[in-house]
This record gives structure tokens, C-alpha cells and sequence, in this order.
């Protein structure tokens, strides 16, 4: 792949859509375009865990915010951009509704962080 590509990239827990601005050798330098899937929250070294676990609230990457995404986690993309912020409602919406498929003190905390995130996005 090369420079102003169109990615479909894994970074960290989350799912983005971007540009490719840069190779760097074992990543690319991707510009976030549009959000697929939001990150996870909580502690992702101990999944599902809320006692004695530092319990992380992960935003999603900004508008135009720049990672290097290792080069295997970037995809061709060639579908069509949704808009930045309506990506992000979507992505919000769906990690929400999974939250809330199981009764769990970790998803309830989960729920919890994405709510104040929410909140954070589009106030």
C-alpha cells in the first residue's frame, strides 16, 4: 500500500477508516477519517474484571487525528466514508447495544464509561 490510500485500520481496541499519509516501515502513518468500531473500555489485560483492575476509558481517535498502525493491521478500503461524527454516533450506538446484551458488572461499568464519553463527544 502506499501514501493517500484508503485504509480500514486496527489500532489499539478500535476500528478506523483512514488515509494512509506515510509509510514507516513496519506501519503506516494513517489519518482518521471515520470510526468503524469504537475502542473497549475497561482493563484489557484482565477482560471482563472490574475488582482490583484499573478500569480504562478509551476515546476513540479525533478527526483527522494521526497512529501508526502496524502494517498488518491496515486493509484496503474502498467503500465509501461515512462522516466523521455520524461514524462516531454508530460506533457509540453499536458498543452500547453490545453492553447491554448481558448483565454483567463489567458491562455495566463498561456502559457507564461510553455514556460519559457520549456525553464528552457531542455535548
Amino acid at each position: 500500500m502506499e501514501p493517500n490510500q484508503l485504509v480500514k485500520a486496527h489500532y489499539k481496541t478500535g476500528i478506523y477508516i483512514g488515509r494512509i499519509i506515510e509509510d514507516r516501515g513496519q506501519a503506516y502513518l494513517v489519518e482518521v477519517l471515520a470510526v468503524d468500531k469504537h475502542p473497549q473500555q475497561g482493563d484489557l489485560h484482565n477482560p471482563g474484571q472490574t475488582e482490583n483492575v484499573f478500569f480504562h476509558q478509551r476515546k476513540a481517535l479525533s478527526f483527522r487525528e494521526k497512529a501508526n498502525v502496524p502494517k498488518a493491521a491496515a486493509h484496503h478500503y474502498d467503500d465509501e466514508i461515512p462522516a466523521y461524527e455520524t461514524s462516531l454516533k454508530d460506533a457509540v450506538e453499536q458498543l452500547k447495544n453490545k453492553l447491554n446484551r448481558r448483565e454483567t458488572s463489567f458491562n455495566q461499568r463498561a456502559y457507564e464509561n461510553v455514556l460519559d464519553l457520549e456525553r464528552q463527544y457531542f455535548r
